[in-house]
């Protein structure tokens, strides 16, 4: 069985260990992915995969997230244990952000879903275009 076969069974006995329970399922492959799964999460992972970084050497290098939202972000991966945070004892206090060895070791991960992405993301577009121009006389669910 092919590496990718056996993860998702794997992933699948976690969704049906407990099928007649209205409770959330405990899943652990879901729950690290709720939180490296965001485009920030994923962003900031890969912005400090080139080095340690300031608050605002972050803001400058993913211009387009708010300022709540980067904070939100370095929490959560800090939480995680997936980043650190390193305080210099300057005036005013200075703080960097750096990956953990835990967040390293996602980046051979993260860098295979990127090289994806890349050669793909033609035939993505094409799809949209194909899915955005057909008619819709069939609701979608």
């Amino acid at each position: 069985m092919s590496d990718a076969l056996s993860a998702i069974e794997r992933f699948s006995r976690y969704q049906s260990d407990d099928a007649q329970s209205v409770e959330p399922v405990h899943c652990p492959v879901r729950d690290v992915l709720d939180c490296i799964g965001d485009k920030w999460s994923i962003l900031m992972i890969m912005t400090l995969a080139t080095g340690p970084r300031r608050f605002g050497e972050l803001r400058r290098a993913i211009r387009d997230i708010s300022k709540r939202m980067l904070t939100q972000t370095l929490r959560d991966l800090e939480r995680d244990g997936l980043i650190t945070r390193h305080v210099f004892p300057t005036k005013p206090p200075s703080v960097e952000y750096r990956l953990s060895p835990l967040g390293q070791s996602l980046l051979d991960p993260m860098a295979s879903l990127i090289d994806w992405a890349d050669r793909r993301y033609s035939d993505i577009h094409a799809a949209r275009v194909r899915f955005d121009g057909a008619p819709c006389d069939v609701p979608r669910e």
